[in-house]
């Protein structure tokens, strides 16, 4: 009998620098401390509350379904930590906790595990039980009703719901160089926006994230927005005001670049995180809802399989005049 070959094939992420899922994913969670620390300082208590029953629920989930699946479970890989700890981040302060065991639930099961588990995912898990969830009880993602429980000036309102309602003169009480040190209501971990660049820049140089979406992204922001605002500055905010508010930053650094469900190629990276920014702000602008991030990450993890096949044509492929 002739000796066969055995080939070994593995999950997504393709791009990597050589380190394990469980050290990848331990140093996203480092990277996203900077801004989840703030946020716990910000809202108190409560806010340490939904980020551990975040992660602790998303890892039990994971290995309740592996124990009923009748697969190893391995929690010890930290990608249902990851999962839980960006699903507190985008969550308020004030979420019940039956809302976060729900929504952790959505995230690892329907999210990743019934598409197979890691690398099968199409969609960003975090972003599918946040979405969910915010279709179902949008009231709990009222962040302004947050002033019931804290303190805060009048500034600390969220502006991307001042913005929808009130218009741009609103924008002047809120000065970029405040949003970016978090001085505005939000989710628990996406108002300290230096602190998710720095998380961000930390994940690009350890090669965990491809510059290419991120980058790509927030030009789309800043072109979409900057188009609006010269139409009409009077209804239309302009990009940095965008760019510091909601979950823009999150969503540039933590959630467009999800390994299973972003491109692996070059050209299709840059079409994807545009399309991204680019719905982002639509959805702000035209739509119903003060935040598009979540959306247009969704509907662009639903193109990723068609952009990723656009790619250069070979050399030499397809040349009418070569020589046979």
């Amino acid at each position: 009998m002739s000796k066969q070959n055995k080939f070994t094939v593995s999950h997504a992420p393709f791009w990597h620098d050589g380190d394990s899922i469980k050290v990848m994913n331990l140093n996203i969670m480092a990277a996203a401390l900077p801004a989840t620390l703030f946020g716990i300082f910000q809202f108190g208590t409560a806010a340490l509350g939904v980020i551990c029953l975040s992660i602790a629920s998303a890892m039990a989930w994971e290995a309740l379904f592996n124990l009923a699946s009748k697969r190893p479970i391995n929690i010890h890989d930290y990608n249902a930590a990851v999962i839980g700890m960006m699903f507190g981040m985008m969550a308020p302060a004030t979420i019940p906790w039956w809302a976060v065991i729900t929504g952790t639930f959505i995230s690892v099961i329907v999210g990743q595990q019934i598409f197979g588990g890691i690398g099968g995912n199409p969609f960003n898990p975090a972003v599918i039980g946040i979405s969910i969830l915010i279709l179902s009880w949008k009231n709990i993602f009222d962040f302004d009703a947050a002033l019931l429980n804290y303190r805060f000036d009048f500034t600390s309102l969220a502006p991307l719901a001042a913005l929808k309602h009130q218009g741009t003169e609103v924008v002047e009480l809120f000065p970029i160089a405040s949003l970016a040190m978090g001085n505005q209501l939000g989710s628990i971990g996406s108002v300290f926006g230096v602190g998710i660049i720095i998380g961000g820049l930390y994940l690009i140089i350890r090669g965990y994230i491809r510059w290419e979406i991120s980058l790509a992204y927030i030009l789309g922001i800043i072109i979409t927005a900057w188009i609006f605002n010269i139409t009409d500055p009077s209804k239309y905010a302009n990009p940095i005001f965008h760019i510091f508010t909601g979950y823009t930053l999150l969503g540039a650094f933590f959630l467009a670049n999800e390994s299973s469900s972003s491109p692996v190629n070059l050209i299709p990276m840059f079409i994807y995180g545009t399309i991204g920014g680019f719905l982002t702000i639509l959805i702000r602008n035209i739509g119903s809802y003060p935040d598009g991030t979540l959306y247009a990450i969704l509907f662009i993890n639903l193109l990723n399989p068609l952009i990723d096949k656009i790619r250069p044509k070979a050399f030499g492929k397809g040349c009418e005049k070569c020589v046979k």
